[in-house]
């Protein structure tokens, strides 16, 4: 029930609106055997679960997305063409671990280089397209780079020393970081986004034991189509992922498992738990009256108030959702009033994972000033109020 409390002067009411019963099942909390985790649903931008997600840890080959978004940015806005073809340093060709096998005599297009780093996880590729877009020509400018612009996407625990995600003092990534990034490349970058779905590529069949992609999702028919993996003996065993299944996509990152297999299970548990604990709901329909406000000198003494606009939100499936709604206005409204005025916010929150959202509230219908009848009216109630509120002497 509504709680209403009103004054003649103008004051803030807050008034609980409704709150969703429980239903009798024990909440049971999601738990995760990695290190740090970050999962999110695109279609309602919540978060479905976070632990230690904003820890800087050493990302491994997931820093590698940062390279490809500043690659992908570069395409978008003429710098680079999927054609163009670039020169491979000697430092580019130095590098060891997972590689395309580039050498100084090579010029692989870009279009060769984003596959190189997307489904061989080449450390030299990288490297190359690093130093294509770096200032000064250098690795290091590159990462200098990748970091300003991590800042201005708002990934704030992101530090890059260099394009690859080679073991480095201070390259460091938080796992939101990651899933920021990845949402970033999903969501602006569809006609790029394809290249992670890809299982195969040999760069000249120069490294057919290199050639597949490790992303241990892609093969298990659970709709996932990307990111990238990881792994250091620092960092241990870790995944950016995304999967569809319907008209969702989840994505998220894990890291710190202790063997590929680990990865590979807590990733599939993951898409599993994020599809299968969750349902979409309207929980705030617009235009439905949720309260009356009060109108000083007006034709009628109140209006009706409304949201402006629906919330769908994400619920636990089977546990108590625990969904609470706050209205929030300014009372009385003084009159004359125009319908569809915003007058308020209605605030909804799931405490279970702490989704929540607000929305605008406006007025239902006109009301007209009153005449000279209803002022007199205002008059003489402010008068007897005055005279009532009169401490004795």
């Amino acid at each position: 029930m509504p709680i209403t409390l009103f004054s003649r002067a103008a004051a803030t009411l807050i008034a609980a609106v409704f709150v969703f019963a429980p239903l009798p099942v024990s909440a049971q909390g999601f738990q995760t055997q990695a290190r740090a985790a970050y999962i999110y649903d695109h279609g309602s931008g919540q978060v479905l679960f976070a632990q230690n997600a904003d820890e800087a840890l050493p990302p491994a080959s997931m820093s590698k997305l940062m390279t490809l978004l500043m690659t992908f940015e570069a395409l978008r806005d003429g710098r680079l063409t999927l054609e163009t073809r670039l020169p491979v340093s000697e430092h580019a060709m130095s590098f060891g671990g997972s590689t395309m096998f580039l050498n100084t005599q090579d010029r692989p297009t870009v279009e060769e280089l984003v596959r190189g780093v997307v489904i061989v996880s080449g450390n030299d590729a990288s490297v190359v397209l690093g130093e294509a877009l770096s200032p000064d020509g250098t690795e290091a400018g590159f990462a200098e780079m990748m970091t300003q612009r991590a800042r201005q996407l708002g990934m704030m625990n992101s530090t890059f020393v260099n394009a690859s995600g080679w073991p480095a003092d201070g390259h460091r990534m938080s796992m939101r970081d990651l899933g920021i990034l990845a949402v970033r490349l999903i969501e602006e970058f569809p006609e790029y986004y394809v290249y992670f779905a890809e299982t195969e590529f040999d760069y000249e069949e120069r490294s057919p034991a290199n050639r597949f992609n490790r992303n241990p999702l892609l093969g298990m028919g659970i709709g996932a189509d990307g990111l990238k993996t990881g792994h250091t003996n620092e960092a241990g065993f870790g995944l950016v992922g995304s999967a569809v299944q319907g008209d969702r996509r989840v994505t998220f990152v894990i890291t710190g498992l202790a063997s590929s297999e680990a990865r590979a299970t807590e990733a599939e548990r993951i898409v599993n738990w994020g599809f299968r604990q969750f349902v979409m709901r309207d929980v705030v329909e617009a235009g439905i009256e949720i309260a009356q406000a009060p109108v000083f000198l007006g034709e009628t003494t109140s209006v009706g108030l409304a949201p402006s606009e629906g919330i769908e939100m994400l619920i636990p499936a089977l546990l108590d959702p625990e969904i609470e709604a706050t209205l929030t206005y300014s009372a009385p409204i003084s009159a004359p009033v125009a319908e569809g005025t915003v007058v308020g916010e209605l605030h909804v929150v799931q405490a279970v994972h702490g989704f929540e959202a607000r929305v605008p509230v406006v007025t239902m219908a006109d009301v007209a000033r009153g005449g000279p009848m209803v002022r007199l009216g205002a008059a003489w109630s402010d008068v007897i109020g005055r005279v009532a509120g009169t401490p004795d002497s």
